[in-house]
């Protein structure tokens, strides 16, 4: 099979990329090692930059999303005795959508089809070659047959532990990592949130996040070690802890339920320098991860698609060399101002296992300064709702 451009995992990042590519005429082959079950039933992030609301409008897919997505001016800070509200829609003019990942992937699934792009599911022992030539390949397995794919590009968007970014090697590239010494346990419920905005709470037995997909299916975190186990944490003790967590005036407003799903999520900032090589760009979580602090591991990917469709683009309409050269720097520099982002309001939010009475005694002020300060609040309200692109 031959095609202008190979797209490595059918995540949001690589459907974007696809829809965005097929939208200009671009020839896309997305190749997807799951099932499409599989990719529709991984649970993630919720909160949705206009990075990302713009490029599901250009796409005409947006319908839904504006149908049953919320729309919010405002997130809270809690320092344990009180709720510091970050006015995002007045400091910074921009709401952000709360909205689900997996609505995300549903909607650009379903008009893929209509829209003539092509996805490959249940591809195994997917391997990318010769990308530092004009013309790259891939190779996998389906129903025990081989298969190869060439393209003129190959475009990686399989995630952390996909195949995509083990074929640069070593010396061609540099990879920053920060592995945070706790994780986030989970609770999925169909009960209403406690609280119409998100919630971040700091308190003395650790994090805690109120959070929602929808006006009656909400999502809970709390910091746990990294090495908790799930099954020590029974619904009710997970409720209790959330209650302590969160403060009475949230805790006054929660509504108890069965999970729908439980598990722990690691903390870690990665960053891969570069995000070309040759012919294969990199792109989301293939090329970094961010703690789920601030809710821009999404649209940052999403924010890389801007900027990698731009560059494709460029090269198929002009023959644009420098467009794909600069592909990289372009959408690193985003990258670090989000990884940024993100690690300080982990460091903020967080009780780090090492920290001491100090530490804890510069969380409590940095937490009075935000509350008393508009120019802090500004900070932090347009790194949420996501810098300019």
């Amino acid at each position: 099979m031959k095609t202008q451009v190979a797209i490595i995992g059918a995540g949001p990042a690589g459907l974007m990329l696809g829809h965005l590519l097929r939208a200009q005429g671009i020839e896309v082959v997305i190749v997807e090692r799951a099932t499409a079950d599989y990719v529709l039933g991984r649970i993630r992030a919720g909160v949705l930059e206009r990075t990302t609301t713009d490029l599901m409008d250009q796409l005409g897919l947006s319908a839904r999303m504006h149908a049953e997505g919320l729309l919010h001016d405002g997130f809270n800070l809690a320092d344990g005795e009180r709720l510091i509200r970050i006015d995002i829609g007045a400091l910074t003019g921009r709401p952000v959508m709360v909205y689900g990942q997996t609505e995300i992937t549903r909607d650009l699934m379903d008009a893929a089809p209509d829209r003539g792009l092509e996805i490959i599911y249940e591809a195994s022992d997917v391997a990318l070659h010769d990308v530092e030539t004009d013309a790259p390949y891939l190779t996998y397995n389906r129903d025990g047959v081989a298969h190869r794919i060439d393209a003129q590009f190959l475009c990686g968007c399989d995630g952390y532990h996909g195949a995509s970014r083990l074929a640069i090697p070593e010396s061609a590239a540099k990879a920053y990592e920060k592995i945070y010494p706790f994780g986030w346990l989970g609770i999925l419920a169909d009960v209403p949130p406690c609280n119409h905005e998100l919630i971040y709470a700091n308190h003395e037995r650790g994090f805690a996040l109120a959070s929602m997909r929808s006006e009656k299916r909400s999502r809970y975190y709390i910091q746990v070690p990294s090495d908790e186990a799930v099954e020590r944490w029974s619904d009710d003790r997970l409720w209790d802890e959330l209650a302590i967590r969160l403060g009475p005036e949230a805790a006054a407003h929660m509504t108890r339920g069965p999970a729908l799903e439980k598990s722990i999520a690691p903390l870690r900032s990665f960053v891969f320098e570069r995000m070309r090589h040759g012919r294969l760009m990199l792109a989301g979580d293939s090329a970094h991860i961010v703690p789920p602090t601030g809710a821009k591991g999404l649209n940052l990917a999403m924010s890389d698609v801007h900027y990698l469709s731009q560059s494709l683009i460029a090269w198929f309409t002009r023959r644009d060399a420098d467009a794909v050269a600069n592909y990289s720097n372009k959408a690193l520099a985003r990258v670090w101002k989000a990884e940024r982002f993100s690690w300080q309001l982990t460091k903020l939010m967080h009780r780090f296992p090492d920290d001491d009475s100090f530490d804890r005694r510069m969380q409590i002020a940095e937490l009075d300064y935000i509350a008393n300060s508009i120019a802090a609040q500004t900070a932090i309200a347009e790194n949420y709702v996501g810098l300019p692109l």
